[in-house]
């Protein structure tokens, strides 16, 4: 069984715990540690049987509680080397023994759970997005991502499960409180993933037969579920898709816990 569930997820701090039948990890932590183990306590995990903390980059909303949970659970943390060199000095003091390096593009084993970080165009020094395969099923996290281009399409093919980002709404960033440059950012090339492209995205993978995804990274102030939901399933229309029917489209929640994804051998949703 491959248990997937988003503890948290957004500009306030992210979290996403899988697990397969011999590992438990997470990808990312930008909370505290005291909220990451309650958000485990509440989906029936342990924190003490973690086995590793997974970074896609250094910015806080992904490395805030990183630090701490690794020297409290005495948990390895996987980063490339770019992102360790930037990091290092914000999570604090790590044992020789729990700092892990991987190569961006060479996939790389965590027991029973193999792993594979690709590139996504970010603003931070080598941000990744991560495939996990187990039981035959490929599960994908790609969040920060500032535009789709071909290399990241040929990385996501073939996934059950998608992960993926869809940050703003761009007419509410546009008319929103933002300061310009950080708006300009945000809707730049190595900025954040919009409902509208989310929704391209969302349905190019549908017809190469993805059947299950999970919206993420919502921002607190430019989009909010309902919208990203249904901006996405708009678009979905227009390709003849539709949620609940054809696929299974769900939100992750920027403030609480999400319902965990449960798949079988035979990747059936419980």
């Amino acid at each position: 069984m491959i248990k997937l569930c988003s503890l948290f997820s957004g500009s306030s701090g992210n979290a996403i715990f899988l697990s397969t039948d011999r590992v438990k990890v997470l990808i990312d932590n930008g909370l505290s540690a005291r909220k990451i183990e309650q958000a485990l306590v509440s989906i029936g995990e342990n924190p003490a049987d973690l086995n590793a903390i997974l970074v896609t980059h250094e910015h806080d909303d992904h490395i805030k509680g990183v630090g701490v949970l690794s020297r409290r659970y005495n948990l390895p943390v996987y980063a490339n080397e770019m992102t360790w060199s930037i990091m290092e000095s914000s999570i604090g003091n790590i044992s020789a023994d729990n700092v892990r390096f991987f190569e961006t593009g060479t996939a790389f084993e965590i027991c029973n759970l193999t792993v594979e970080a690709f590139h996504i165009p970010h603003d931070a020094g080598e941000p990744v997005g991560f495939n996990f395969y187990a039981q035959q099923r490929k599960i994908t996290i790609a969040t920060d991502i500032g535009h789709i281009n071909q290399g990241l399409v040929e990385c996501l093919k073939g996934s059950d499960v998608l992960f993926l980002e869809a940050n703003h709404d761009v007419e509410l960033l546009k008319t929103g409180p933002y300061p310009q440059w950080l708006k300009m950012r945000i809707l730049g090339d190595r900025g954040h993933l919009s409902n509208e492209a989310a929704g391209q995205l969302v349905a190019e993978m549908a017809e190469m037969g993805t059947k299950m995804f999970i919206l993420g990274h919502l921002s607190r102030e430019n989009n909010f579920p309902e919208l990203a939901y249904q901006t996405v399933c708009n678009v979905l229309m227009t390709k003849n898709i539709y949620a609940g029917k054809d696929i299974m489209l769900d939100v992750a929640r920027r403030d609480r816990v999400s319902t965990p994804l449960l798949l079988d051998k035979k990747s059936a949703v419980k």
